[in-house]
């Protein structure tokens, strides 16, 4: 009788476990900013459930995290965020968390590294000639920023070393997938299937995306534009689009008196054929260099606050960015 009774138990208990295995027991990923999850979402599809902390319309720069923030960090069995060059605030939490992955310290990434960035169109050829440079010219534009008081209290924007908005490229996309894939597997090996599965589909999705967005954007190359911060390289680099320059090295800092004549002077000069806002941040300043120019200006969303999560979410983005380049600059 007794060991009849603990064989019920024991049924009971293993019927109760798989029930909840889709309820509290589900493997659950936290990711930082919403892009990083639309990637994450399709990984974890039908085993796994994935949501962000940012909200949406706040800079990922300093975010200060609030408790209930702290406590889906610290419970999440995954947690995935860029790095220390996006979201510094985390460091100090995601120390005493092992089961987290920050991408910009993973191997097997090509991560596209500020100093190589170009600040002219006309220097394609010195590019690398003048990387030096181009250094000084971004400690310049900080400078410039400090002494305007726009200088976050006791944070500092480096404007050197990794790009963290590697979501913008289709490759580093993939590239994350696959590290992010690794990291499920460690922690939820019952599911290893159905992930890998995952893997494979959206890599062969944004591959497809890339291919037909190749065709749409290859006749813009030589198409000159400016964006509001300089968070698109990723995507222009794919696409070798043509970005003459940008308002603000950073979304939450205003664009230097210097920066905003230089812009409109190429303006006037008809350079450029388009300048690119951003829905987190009052049209205004482009608005008013635009003014009196034929340069149409368009909305480019790097935060992806309008794309639905899930299924087919990342190529949605990517064709989102696509249609808004072809908008305003054909």
């Amino acid at each position: 009788m007794h060991r009849l009774s603990s064989l019920c138990c024991a049924t009971a208990t293993a019927i109760v476990m798989s029930g909840s295995a889709l309820a509290s027991d589900t493997f659950n990923v936290v990711t930082t900013v919403k892009p990083l999850n639309l990637i994450v979402s399709e990984l974890t599809q039908g085993v796994a459930t994935s949501e962000f902390v940012i909200p949406l319309g706040a800079s990922p720069h300093d975010y200060a995290l609030r408790p209930s923030d702290i406590k889906k960090l610290k419970q999440a069995d995954l947690v995935v965020w860029v790095g220390p060059e996006l979201e510094s605030f985390l460091t100090k939490t995601m120390a005493s968390k092992p089961e987290n992955i920050a991408l910009s310290q993973q191997d097997g990434i090509n991560y596209r590294y500020y100093s190589e960035e170009k600040q002219d169109h006309d220097e394609h050829e010195h590019e690398h000639e003048h990387e030096h440079e181009h250094e000084h010219e971004h400690e310049h534009e900080h400078e410039g920023h400090e002494h305007e008081g726009h200088e976050h209290e006791g944070h500092h924007h480096h404007h050197h070393g990794i790009d963290p908005h590697l979501w913008l490229g289709p490759d580093q996309a993939v590239q994350a997938a696959n590290v992010i894939t690794k990291a499920l597997i460690k922690y939820d090996p019952l599911h290893k299937t159905t992930y890998t599965a995952n893997l494979s589909t959206f890599t062969t999705d944004v591959q497809l995306a890339v291919a037909q967005l190749n065709k749409q954007l290859k006749p813009l190359s030589d198409k000159g534009y400016y964006v509001f911060h300089d968070g698109y390289g990723y995507f222009e680099q794919q696409f070798k689009l043509d970005n003459l320059g940008h308002f603000t090295v950073e979304p939450d800092r205003r664009p230097g008196a210097k920066t905003l004549l230089s812009i409109r002077e190429a303006l006037k000069n008809n350079q450029a054929y388009c300048v690119f806002s951003e829905p987190q941040f009052s049209p205004a300043v482009v608005e008013s260099v635009t003014k009196g120019t034929n340069v149409k200006i368009g909305t480019l969303d790097p935060m992806a606050t309008d794309i639905v999560e899930g299924k087919g979410g990342y190529v949605r983005f990517l064709n989102e960015l696509g249609q808004r380049f072809s908008k305003c600059l054909n």
